[in-house]
C-alpha cells in the first residue's frame, strides 16, 4: 500500500480479522482492537482509493513459492444476502443453502498442493440484471466497464491476469460447473494449458476406436461434412461398456478414517456435441481440410466396489501414458480447497462483511486473502519466527518498548 496510514490501517484490519470473536465484521473488530477505530476502519475498506490489485499481486508473488502448488483449483463461492442494494447481489443458486436464494457469488482461483492452498484471485459474478440498472450500479460503484460475463469466462479472466503475472498452473482442475464447459475446456487448450475436469456423465463422446466417413458427393451444393457413422453416446454409458479388469485400486490421501481408496479405470474418448465438432472443424481449416476426425482424450472413471456403476467422471487433456494415480490425484485435489472456505467463512470474516459497494467488497475480500496467506505460511513454517522476517514482525510495540 502507497501510503503509511494505509499500511497501518491494513495491519490493523488483519489482526481484527484473525483475532478470535464470534464476528469480523468491522464495529465487533473495531471493539477488540487496543488500537481499533469502527471510523477509521469503515473508511479505509469503503473509501479509501487504495488499489487491491497491486497488493493480490504482492500475496501471490509470496504465497505460490511456498505452497509449490500441484495444481489451479477453480470453484465458486456463494455467500447469502439480504435485500437487493449488495453489489452483485441477485436471486441465483446459493450453494452455501444449497437452493436458489438472494446471494453473491464469486468465482476464485486457488494455488493447490497436497499439504496446503490458498486462494490466489476472486471474481465477482455480475449477474444479468445487473447490466442495466444503472441506479443499482452508480450506488454500489460498479465500474463502468464491468458487465455481465460467465463464471467460466471469469476464471480465464483471473487466469490470464496471473499469467500477465508471470504465474500460470501446471494442471487446471475443477468440478462439473466448469468440466461441463466445452468453451472453457477449448480455451484452456487454446493457452497450453492441462487441466482433469468433474463432468456429470451426461456429456456425449465417440470412443478412441471411431472413425469419420465422408458421404460421396453428388455434385449439388457444398460436399457433406465427415462424420462418425455411430451415433455418439454418453459418457456414462460408455464407462457402463469398460470391463471390470480395465479398474485398478488406487488410494490417493490418508483420511480422517484411514486410507481413501477406490477403484479407478481409464478410456481414451473423443469428446462430441456441436460446439467440439465446430472446434475441431476450425483446428483442421485453412491449408489442411478437416477429415472429420474429433481429437482424443483421457477420460477418468471412478467405480466403488459397493457401487453398481460408475460414480465420477473427468475428462483430461494430459498425454495418455499420464499414470492413472497421477490422474486421481489431480481429479481429487480439488476438495482441498473446501478447507480454504472453511476458514475463509467461519474463521476469518469472508461472508462477515457489511458493506454494499464494489470497491468495499473488493478490498474486504483482498486483505481477506492476506490474512489466509499469512496463516498459511505459518502453517508451512511454523518454525520460521525470526526478528526480520516481515511475516512475523510485531506492528504493535512490545510491552517492552
Amino acid at each position: 500500500m502507497p501510503r503509511k496510514d494505509q499500511q497501518a490501517k491494513g495491519d490493523c484490519y488483519l489482526r481484527g480479522l484473525m483475532l478470535d470473536g464470534r464476528r469480523t465484521s468491522i464495529q465487533p473488530m473495531a471493539e477488540r482492537l487496543p488500537d481499533g477505530s469502527e471510523q477509521n476502519l469503515q473508511q479505509f475498506v469503503n473509501q479509501s482509493p487504495w488499489g487491491p490489485v497491486p497488493v493480490q499481486r504482492r500475496i501471490v508473488e509470496r504465497i505460490v513459492p511456498l505452497i509449490s502448488p500441484d495444481a489451479w483449483a477453480i470453484d465458486d463461492v456463494s455467500v447469502p444476502k439480504d435485500g437487493r442494494m449488495s453489489v452483485g447481489v441477485a436471486r441465483q443458486y446459493c450453494g452455501a443453502l444449497g437452493k436458489r436464494a438472494n446471494c453473491q457469488v464469486a468465482v476464485s482461483v486457488h494455488a493447490v498442493s497436497d499439504t496446503a492452498s490458498c486462494p490466489l484471485q476472486w471474481r465477482l459474478f455480475l449477474p444479468e440484471e445487473w447490466v442495466q440498472d444503472t441506479e443499482r450500479r452508480r450506488v454500489t460503484h460498479v465500474p463502468e466497464q464491468v458487465g455481465h460475463r460467465e463464471k467460466w469466462r471469469l476464471a480465464l479472466d483471473a487466469m490470464d491476469e496471473l499469467a500477465g503475472w508471470g504465474f500460470t498452473p501446471p494442471v487446471v482442475v475443477a468440478d462439473a460447473g466448469y468440466g461441463t464447459s466445452t468453451p472453457f475446456r477449448l480455451a484452456l487448450e487454446e493457452r497450453h494449458l492441462s487441466y482433469v475436469l468433474a463432468l456429470t456423465g451426461k456429456e456425449v463422446a465417440h470412443p478412441e476406436t471411431a472413425e469419420p466417413h465422408r458421404p460421396a458427393y453428388g455434385g449439388l451444393g457444398p460436399p457433406t461434412l465427415p462424420r462418425c457413422r455411430t451415433r455418439s453416446q454418453s459418457m456414462a454409458h460408455l464407462a457402463a461398456q469398460a470391463p471390470v479388469s480395465h479398474f485398478t485400486e488406487v488410494t490417493w490421501r490418508e483420511g480422517g478414517r484411514g486410507p481413501m481408496t477406490s477403484r479407478f479405470a481409464v478410456l481414451r474418448v473423443r469428446p462430441a456435441g456441436k460446439q467440439a465438432l465446430r472446434a475441431a472443424q476450425e483446428a483442421g481449416g485453412g491449408h489442411y481440410p478437416w477429415d472429420g476426425t474429433l481429437p482424443l482424450r483421457t477420460l477418468l472413471l471412478e467405480w466403488p466396489a459397493d457401487q453398481p456403476a460408475s460414480t465420477g467422471y473427468w475428462i483430461s487433456n494430459l498425454p495418455a501414458a499420464t499414470p492413472v494415480e497421477d490422474l486421481v490425484r489431480w481429479a481429487k485435489m480439488r476438495r482441498r480447497i473446501e478447507h480454504d472456505y472453511r476458514e475463509l467463512k467461519h474463521g476469518l470474516g469472508l461472508d462477515h462483511f457489511e458493506g454494499r459497494s464494489w470497491p468495499g467488497r473488493h478490498h474486504h475480500v483482498t486483505l481477506v486473502t492476506a490474512a489466509h496467506a499469512f496463516l498459511t505460511e505459518h502453517r508451512l513454517a511454523p518454525k520460521a519466527h525470526t526478528p526480520d522476517s516481515p511475516s512475523t514482525r510485531s506492528s504493535t510495540p512490545s510491552k517492552a518498548s
